[in-house]
């Protein structure tokens, strides 16, 4: 069971920041994601980057019961 962490507008879609999510890859663990929290989260989802333990992951990354998976979306900010 893969831990999640769902961070700023994926975590405010979701409901809360952390999950735990039994899945053998990265497709699966969002696809399980995607039923779990809804039409919001899908389109968030759309526009994040997936990491697996501080690095960058694809789709087909595997995920084992010590991994964790973040979801980012895109950030902007800074001084104006």
């Amino acid at each position: 069971m893969a831990k999640v962490r769902l961070f700023a507008s994926a975590r405010v879609a979701a409901g809360h920041g952390t999950d735990v999510i039994d899945a053998a890859t990265v497709a699966d663990v969002l696809e399980v994601a995607r039923d779990r929290y809804g039409e919001q989260f899908t389109d968030v989802l759309s526009t994040c980057r997936i990491w697996v333990n501080g690095e960058d992951a694809g789709l087909d990354t595997a995920v084992g019961p010590d991994d964790e998976v973040a979801v980012l979306p895109p950030v902007s900010g800074g001084a104006t």
